[in-house]
This record gives C-alpha cells, structure tokens and sequence, in this order.
C-alpha cells in the first residue's frame, strides 16, 4: 500500500470531501482523527471504510464506562498464573506467558500499519483519555512484569469517535484532528440509500424522505431519527409492499424510525 494513497471512502460508505481530507491530513501529521456527530451518521463505520479503502487490518477497541487505558495496552492474568502454580503444572515462571496484550498493544505489534478504532471514548471516566497520552504521542509502552517496552513497528491509523457525552481533556484535544460529522443532507442521503438498494421504488423512497426529513424538523422530537433508521425503514416498507401514497399520511412501521412514546406523540399530534 502506497503512503500517497488517499482515503476515497468505499463501496458502502459515502464520505464528504471535507471528511476525506480529515481523514487524509490526519495521516499526514499523524495525529489521532477525532469523530463527532449525532448518532447514525457513520462515525464507527468511517474506521471500517478506511480498513476497507486502504486495505489495512481493523483493530476494534470498544470503550465502555468501566474501561481503564491499561486495558488496552495490556492485562497481566494473576489469576490464571495462580491456577496453574496449583493444579497446571505449567511453566509459572515464565510470565510473559500470562501477559494478554489489549487492542492498542496489538496494534502496535502488527507488522504492518493497521487501522485502529477507539469507539466511544467519551463513555470512559474523565481522566481516560488523559491516560493515554504518552501511548498515543509515543507509539509505545512499558510491561512492567517482563521489563519489555512495545513500541509500533508502524505508527497506526487512529480514529476515535465520541457522542459528545463527556466534555474531552483539552490537552488531548490538542493532540486530535478534529471533524464534526454533519448529518446528510437529501442529496447526500440519496447516495447514501442507493449504496443499501439495488433498486427502489423512485416514488416510494421520495416519499419516505419527505417523510423522514419533516420529522427531524419537528423541534419537539427529542430522538429525531438517524441514516440507519431511515435505511430500516425502507427496508420495512419495500418488504411490505407499502404504496407510495399512504407513507406520509399513515407513517407504517413507524416503530422503526422513531424510539420514544414522547415523540410518537409529538409526530401524531402533527400528522392531524
């Protein structure tokens, strides 16, 4: 693969020309790509469209509320050491037997330049991003038990996406590009469905957008409807055979699209 090549997007993900050239000065500078935006406009897909485009392995590290920085670097399985001390007849001393490197350390490990995703990082305690700091500026760290230093063989691809959830350390900002996912507008979105349908129906999916977009314009719509729900939606009205004409006035299957008795409510009251 050829440092000069560019992310394009790929066959199933439409990215903005703004969202290319995040993705590609972030390679450039090697810097960690910071993704925001409202959920469902792709921001966990971006990592797999990169991988897929640019032929690079995925790393996944899933962020979690309970997730610690060290368990991405790596875990040292005690537990496991004390059992077989006592009935494995293993070789105990050897302790890098029981060092299980997390998803940064096998990034680093590859021989090759992966992708690697830290998805959701905002759901972590506050000081979580702080703690990666060194890992992310450096490209390595430190076994304390075996005395080894894991340094990358080569500098990943990190994409990192956050819901906004938690206000981020400006010191690790400061080391992130950043790029705000907006949601799709029609035009965008109609490429966007395309890529999910052979073929569609051109009255019924005009239909549904209309639908899908009034409905986010409704102020009172707390959970306005995402890219992913509209393609379920589709989905939904293709498979049950749902004229064109009645979607706007009878919204079927609108369990699919909207998630909350409130807004369902607010969406009735509008609707007549």
């Amino acid at each position: 693969m050829s440092d000069n090549m560019k992310f394009t997007g790929s066959n199933t993900y439409i990215a903005s020309k703004e969202l290319m050239a995040a993705v590609d000065v972030a390679r450039i500078l090697e810097k960690p790509l910071l993704i925001k935006g409202e959920p469902g406009t792709g921001k966990t897909m971006l990592a797999e469209a990169i991988s897929q485009s640019l032929n690079m392995p995925l790393y996944v590290w899933n962020i979690k509320s309970t997730t610690k920085a060290q368990d991405g670097l790596y875990v040292y399985d005690t537990v496991q050491r004390l059992y077989d001390s006592q009935f494995g007849g293993k070789d105990v001393d050897n302790i890098a037997r029981y060092i299980k490197l997390g998803k940064l350390g096998e990034a680093f490990k590859n021989d090759e330049q992966v992708i690697l995703l830290i998805d959701e990082i905002d759901k972590a305690d506050l000081e979580f991003p702080n703690d990666l700091l060194w890992e992310l500026d450096k490209m390595e760290f430190y076994i304390h038990e075996t005395g080894e230093t894991v340094k990358a063989k080569k500098r990943p691809i990190v994409i990192i996406t956050s819901n906004a959830e938690k206000e981020l350390p400006d010191a690790f900002l400061r080391r992130c590009i950043f790029h705000y996912i907006s949601f799709p507008d029609p035009e965008q979105m109609d490429e966007i469905v395309r890529v999910h349908f052979d073929s569609i129906d051109e009255n019924l999916l005009k239909q549904a957008m209309d639908t899908f977009y009034w409905i986010r314009t409704l102020k009172e719509v707390r959970k306005k409807p995402s890219t992913s729900e509209l393609i379920d939606w589709l989905r939904a009205l293709v498979h049950g055979g749902i004229e064109p004409e009645v979607i706007r006035d009878k919204m079927p299957y609108l369990g699919v699209l909207i998630k909350k008795d409130e807004d369902l409510q607010v969406i009735n009251k509008r609707r007549f």
